[in-house]
């Protein structure tokens, strides 16, 4: 029986290369040269800590980052910029955790569009993703076009894709 899989997954080393472009130009910019502005990285944790002297700065740094995202061809839904800045003394600090996975609540959603779309295909949660299994290919192809048309604010990937 045809089946695949639906993810998301992060490349840590694209998002290392985009954050080190990043940190080149937050250098050669004239309008942050005395903003004291710092972005760390930690791969560990999977978050972004950024820093700088005003909310301004601090805004220009997310759009640096995200312009890098996207001449890396990384989808910027997988940042979540939902926290907002907090004071620390003279500094701005924020912290942007990287979003990996599928979580129970937006799996959930996307199992419910799959059975409302009228395809017949059936779809399970897996842990962090979630399988799709078919009888027929051309169906399962189909699926994946649909998927791709409706947003879900969270960059999806198929892969394991089996006949």
């Amino acid at each position: 029986m045809p089946s695949f899989d639906i993810s998301n997954k992060i490349d840590l080393q694209k998002i290392d290369n985009a954050i080190q472009t990043a940190k080149k130009e937050l250098l050669t910019r004239y309008d942050l040269k005395d903003e004291a502005c710092v972005i760390e990285f930690d791969k560990k944790d999977k978050k972004l800590a950024l820093e700088a002297k005003q909310e301004m700065a601090l805004s220009s740094m997310i759009d640096i980052i995200l312009s890098k995202f996207s001449k890396q061809a990384l989808d910027v839904r997988s940042l979540d910029l939902t926290k907002n800045p907090v004071a620390s003394g003279k500094i701005l600090t924020q912290t942007v955790q990287l979003k990996e996975g599928i979580d129970k609540e937006q799996a959930k959603k996307i199992v419910n569009f799959i059975k409302n779309s009228g395809m017949k295909v059936q779809a399970a949660i897996h842990d962090d993703q979630i399988r799709v299994n078919g009888k027929k290919i051309d169906d399962l192809q189909a699926l994946i076009g649909i998927l791709r048309q409706e947003d879900f604010d969270l960059p999806l990937q198929f892969d394991n894709f089996r006949s």
